[in-house]
């Protein structure tokens, strides 16, 4: 039997905490549960335990605690509430806490490790889907009252919307944008050029997102929110159907006279997807061309209005285009609005349209008929090679608006090759970014430094792809108020607009324009045209706001 060790000074109280005491020797059938689950470096790290098989000799007073065992209870070692393992309250923390419960780290189901559809992804790629990697709620980071604890915990948590650092609101549609590193893509997005593929890295205190930590203050770009959902003012009319309708229209055209009500109302209330098919219809139905029909009966603005409602809208751009380039002078305004404005899948039909009804290529005719940096701008443009990814990586938007700046206001003279390169090849939601930084960065908008810095059809040019990627429904507003304003009006351009936009955004054009102008579109509309051309204008625009 092993002796029993004493002690070579008197013992203490057991009111105090011991602190480096001997070694006592204790059976392993005299320990507790808590005892035996620990590790046994954990054991010799608490007190000194050696466990022994052989006959147990008296414990040390006070250590192992007695009744309760260890745990110890109030008076034993260590003493006090807080102990370990903790009460409620302690460290580490119980609910959430460690050893964890639900939905603390390490998080249990949706946390990480993640579940089924985590991290390693399964099917379905990456980014995982629910309760992958970002986990859902419940996961990595924890709750309230996980690790690491919230209020006043550490790390403090990144701003709730925007992430770490990030300004929410860059390009994205609704103005958000993911939470985490700034710029990282967003789950069912690419990551950015420049920006490494594979996972985003997780917000890390150490190494804080764009601009060193959360922006003072609010650092949302000054662009106005882009609605969600069809903002066109035209919808699809139930049940219409082709052969019906070109019915309608023949009998509206037959005879002496013309029914230009039947024809307003037809078409004032079909949208393009159902507008489509009347000309293959109208030439199976009746073997004549309906265009060529509606010109013969027609005149005028609204003979215009109604073939450009009739016209595929790619045939109708390249008529438009052809338009706009052809005998004297060249319409540089028409070329900017339909090139900047038009997404790439748009802009390759144009192009395979001009080339088939004109005989040559659009990039040809833009090159005979401008010269200079304008017509490298125009040339760009026509190359329908935009990127057209959401998101945003704020780090390269940063780094673009310095190389704007440099190539710039920051220069004697101007590269207006950096300005070409950056405005015709990076994403709109990117240039929005691009923008505000800018503004950011010299305390100006681009769009006075582009007039300070460039003069002639390239400072207009310029000008207008910046308006137009800034705020689309704000520049379309713009092209239909100087249609109208002042003496005449620029017929061609407000048949353009209402016609190309009446599917894509005119309510939030109609806003924009009630907002920069004081007085509805539609009031602006009634009071500058007449006649049958009035009425199909205000079929497209809509209403009165």
């Amino acid at each position: 039997m092993l002796q029993q060790y004493t002690p070579s000074r008197p013992l203490r109280s057991q009111s105090r905490p011991l602190q480096k005491d001997p070694p006592t020797h204790v059976n392993s059938q005299s320990l507790t549960v808590a005892q035996l689950t620990l590790p046994d470096s954990r054991l010799r790290s608490e007190g000194g335990l050696h466990i022994s098989n052989k006959t147990p000799a008296m414990s040390y007073p006070g250590y192992p605690p007695q009744s309760g065992g260890y745990p110890p209870q109030q008076g034993a070692y260590p003493p006090q509430p807080g102990a370990y393992p903790p009460q409620a309250g302690g460290y580490p923390p119980q609910a959430g806490g460690y050893p964890p419960q639900p939905g603390a780290y390490p998080p249990q189901a949706g946390g990480y490790p993640p579940q089924a559809g985590g991290y390693p992804p399964q099917a379905g790629g990456y980014p995982p889907q629910a309760g992958g990697y970002p986990p859902a709620a419940g996961g990595f980071p924890p709750q309230a009252g996980g690790y690491p604890p919230q209020q006043g915990g550490y790390p403090s948590m990144p701003p709730a919307a925007g992430g770490w650092g990030g300004a929410p609101g860059y390009g994205a549609p609704g103005g958000a944008m993911p939470q985490g590193y700034p710029g990282a893509p967003a789950p069912g997005q690419q990551p950015m050029p420049g920006y490494p593929g594979g996972p985003a890295p997780v917000p890390n205190p150490s190494m804080p997102g764009y601009g060193g930590g959360a922006p003072p203050g609010p650092s949302t770009p000054a662009v106005p929110a882009i609605s969600k959902g069809y903002r066109g003012s035209m919808k699809d009319f139930p049940g219409a159907d082709p052969l019906r309708d070109v019915e309608v229209l023949r009998k509206a055209m037959k005879g002496f006279g013309t029914d230009e009500n039947a024809i307003i109302e037809l078409l004032g209330s079909r949208t393009i997807k159902q507008r489509a098919p009347l000309l293959a219809a109208y030439k199976t139905t009746y073997g004549k061309d309906l265009l060529r029909d509606l010109k013969s009966e027609l005149t005028g603005n609204f003979e215009n209005l109604v073939l450009a409602m009739v016209m595929p809208p790619a045939k109708f751009d390249a008529a438009e285009l052809r338009e706009a380039i052809k005998g004297a002078g060249t319409d540089e305004a028409c070329l900017i609005e339909i090139l900047s404005s038009r997404n790439n899948e748009e802009i390759r039909q144009i192009n395979q349209i001009y080339k088939a009804e004109y005989g040559k290529s659009l990039e040809d005719a833009i090159s005979s008929d401008t010269s200079g940096h304008f017509r490298r701008l125009l040339i760009s443009l026509s190359q329908g090679n935009r990127d057209e990814r959401e998101n945003v990586d704020i780090s390269l938007a940063k780094q673009d608006a310095q190389k704007l700046y440099s190539a710039g206001e920051n220069k004697v003279g101007t590269d207006e090759s950096q300005f070409n390169a950056i405005l015709c090849a990076r994403s709109k939601p990117h240039l929005r970014a691009v923008f505000h930084e800018y503004q950011q960065m010299c305390g100006r908008e681009i769009e006075k430094s582009i007039c300070r810095e460039m003069s002639g059809n390239l400072e207009d040019g310029m000008v207008a792809v910046v308006k137009c990627i800034k705020n689309t429904p704000g520049y379309f507003a713009e092209r239909l108020h100087k249609a109208m304003a002042g003496a005449g009006t620029k017929d061609r351009t407000l048949i353009r607009v209402m016609v190309s936009r009446a599917e894509v955004d005119m309510l939030d054009i109609r806003q924009e324009y009630l907002r920069q102008y004081g007085k509805s579109l539609y009031n602006a509309i009634s009071g500058d045209t007449s006649g049958d051309y009035k009425k199909l204008l205000l079929k497209l625009c809509g209403g009165s706001d």
